[in-house]
């Protein structure tokens, strides 16, 4: 944190850059007062965002890689299809300095429909880990407006999200998987802490667990369950959304529930005496993680604000580079026309 320097060999991510700068570009719209200390953030936050090379990104233009190496260069794959890196895209459209051209949000899109189709009873554009669907939301009121892709679907994407969310609530009753726990209220599937990499039995058959890891429904389930996926999901379904953080908390708040919060996530299928990744194991409970995740907990608390508030989303709106790039991607309507 204070110098800078590499952690390991961590890969520059292009996503990671995005939330830091969707962060930066917050402050940037909050802080516009007259003072010289908030002058100074607006400053430094257009400073660090002007100098983010996103041309430089597209190794295999349009599209934008997910991250370069020093060691082995560019990483193999690009920002495709739908996920957690919509807002990416947005701000590579409206940077004022390095812009990529619309062609890139329809490399973008060009991904979406192998992931378009019905899954557990709502037809939407999918992506299994819920951070998929919250991420880029934290910032962008999605409400109303729509690029051409979902002009065409005749939906929005925080419809789209809602959907999501009600899939994941709907896997969670069928529990196909057979789970301890799983209901229409302990319900959240996502990318969180787990207990170990192993292979156990459960119930008779061998399952696969995992230590941090994305999970989803049809993609990767292990039992392990994570606050942040209904949390954050609270401003697109509160009402089925707002009841499982609740009975998260009523009965299983003793073990999950601490100084900061949701820990980041728990697993109570897994009762097993084996090296662990993280966390610890309860005796009568199961697995739970001992930490907590800035990335996990922090749509939690900005999720909760968009929904009491609409706070993170109205200071956004104000952002000329968040227009821009919406503009830029094709997207028309709601509050883009009415803030003119």
């Amino acid at each position: 944190m204070k110098s800078g320097h590499r952690f390991e060999d961590v890969e520059l991510s292009t996503i990671d850059t995005t939330l830091l700068l969707g962060g930066a570009l917050f402050a940037q719209s909050y802080f516009d007062g007259a003072d010289p200390q908030e002058a100074e953030i607006r400053k430094l936050a257009d400073e660090i965002y002007r100098r983010v090379d996103w041309r430089w990104a597209q190794a295999r233009s349009p599209a934008i890689s997910m991250g370069w190496k020093p060691e082995t260069g560019y990483l193999d794959h690009d920002w495709i299809g739908y996920n957690e890196a919509m807002l990416l895209v947005l701000l590579a459209l409206g940077s004022p300095t390095f812009p990529v051209e619309p062609e890139a949000w329809q490399a973008w899109v060009s991904g979406y429909e192998r992931e378009w189709g019905t899954f557990f009873g709502q037809e939407h554009l999918n992506f299994p880990p819920l951070f998929g669907h919250q991420y880029s939301h934290v910032w962008v009121d999605f409400r109303g407006i729509q690029d051409g892709y979902m002009r065409g679907r005749g939906i929005d994407y925080f419809e789209n999200s809602r959907r999501a969310t009600y899939a994941q609530r709907a896997y969670a009753m069928a529990n196909p998987e057979g789970w301890k726990g799983y209901g229409q209220d302990i319900w959240g599937l996502t990318a969180c802490d787990g207990p170990a990499d192993v292979e156990l039995d459960y119930q008779g058959k061998r399952r696969r667990f995992r230590s941090y890891s994305a999970r989803g429904p049809g993609f990767m389930d292990d039992g392990t369950l994570a606050p942040t996926a209904a949390a954050a999901s609270i401003p697109f379904a509160p009402e089925i959304a707002i009841p499982a953080v609740m009975e998260l908390h009523r009965q299983y708040g003793e073990h999950i529930y601490s100084t900061y919060g949701f820990l980041d996530s728990f697993n109570p299928s897994f009762h097993y005496d084996v090296p662990l990744s993280d966390g610890r194991t309860v005796s009568g409970f199961g697995w739970v993680a001992d930490d907590y995740l800035g990335i996990d907990q922090g749509p939690i608390l900005a999720m909760i604000e968009n929904h009491r508030s609409e706070l993170v989303w109205r200071v956004m709106r104000k952002n000329p580079y968040i227009r821009a790039g919406l503009e830029r991607a094709g997207f028309q309507g709601g509050w883009l026309e009415k803030e003119k």
